[in-house]
């Protein structure tokens, strides 16, 4: 059984870290199209921000919902990614047991 779930446990860690960079990246990419730092309507950056909006919007919406409004502080990136350190942590408890 540690065949299967000693790779399966280290994939879904790379996958957990590769999610949290692609949260701090559309993180840092709003905050740049907030202070007119890049156009959003670039091609390129438009692209790349609709993606990694795609890919973190159905994460954070959830815990934008249930946190309470700080104005234009948005702290669901923050919450998402300790959420998923929490997780990375556990996982790589469970996979210290298996070896």
């Amino acid at each position: 059984m540690d065949i299967i779930l000693n790779p399966l446990f280290r994939i879904a860690l790379l996958v957990i870290n590769l999610y949290i960079w692609v949260v701090i990246i559309q993180a840092i990419l709003s905050w740049l199209v907030a202070f007119n730092v890049v156009n959003p309507y670039n091609r390129v950056v438009g692209t790349v921000g609709e993606v990694l909006h795609r890919l973190t919007e159905p994460a954070l919406q959830p815990i934008r919902r249930r946190l309470p409004s700080l104005g234009t502080v948005d702290l669901s990136p923050l919450v998402l990614i300790l959420g998923l350190i929490f997780v990375q942590m556990v996982l790589e408890q469970l996979l210290f047991r298996l070896t």
